[in-house]
């Protein structure tokens, strides 16, 4: 399995991991994660990418078992495929279905966030304020795919201030192949999302606007759609 060296993960992996007993600790599952999925939206992982549960692990410095756990979690998000005696590789969202996703999320996040207005907040909108300025600085460091993640975290995090377990699940199972959508079409969804918009919607929840923040929400998702279901004349 030579088909992405394992130099292009150098600036993935941490300098150094902590040592327990005298050996270097492997990484926990909800470390490693982020990690994969990162170096899937920044590209160094594509759909033409072939490698292995046990490439990935040795490269990632994990176990198999940390490894299979990361991959079931990225296919039960349709991140990953996996097929029996098939390799894993990265989904393709074809145009049709990354804009019924964004057609879905629209009417869920519309209500999502009404119902967000309906509960206390503080607590929860420090936290979304935390995820605004980590992706605020994975752009000033051009961590692409970090910001990108990031972003759709924000979204997962306004869902669950509306205290509506289903549909904060069902958002759950959009976001993630969003993301994924964004970081294959780079050149279309550039600057489709800056750190200032999730701001404004932050802003409205705190003055419990519910009718500016869903108006922001929408463009902000219509804009999204424009940028990748573009459709050449």
């Amino acid at each position: 399995m030579n088909s992405f060296a394992t130099a292009q993960y150098t600036r993935e992996l941490p300098t150094a991991l902590p040592f327990c007993g005298g050996h270097r600790a492997k990484p926990l599952v909800d470390d490693l994660y982020p990690r994969v999925f990162d170096a899937i939206l920044e590209q160094r992982i594509t759909p033409t990418s072939r490698f292995t549960e046990e490439s990935l692990a040795q490269m990632f410095d994990a176990s198999r078992s940390q490894m299979r756990r990361v991959l079931t979690r990225l296919s039960h998000e349709q991140v990953i495929i996996l097929r029996p005696n098939h390799r894993p590789r990265v989904a393709t969202p074809a145009p049709e279905q990354t804009r019924q996703i964004l057609h879905a999320r629209r009417l869920t996040e519309t209500k999502l966030i009404q119902l967000a207005c309906q509960q206390p907040r503080r607590g929860g909108l420090y936290a979304l304020r935390e995820l605004i300025e980590k992706h605020r600085q994975y752009l000033e460091c051009d961590q692409r795919g970090s910001a990108i993640r990031v972003s759709g975290e924000f979204h997962l995090q306004l869902a669950h201030l509306s205290a509506n377990t289903p549909l904060a699940h069902f958002l759950h199972s959009l976001v993630p192949l969003t993301s994924l959508a964004i970081a294959q079409h780079k050149e279309k969804a550039d600057g489709y999302c800056s750190w200032s918009k999730h701001l404004a919607v932050v802003d409205a929840l705190e003055q419990t606007d519910a009718s500016s923040a869903v108006l922001l929400m929408t463009q902000h998702l219509d804009d999204l759609e424009q940028r990748l279901i573009r459709t050449t004349p």
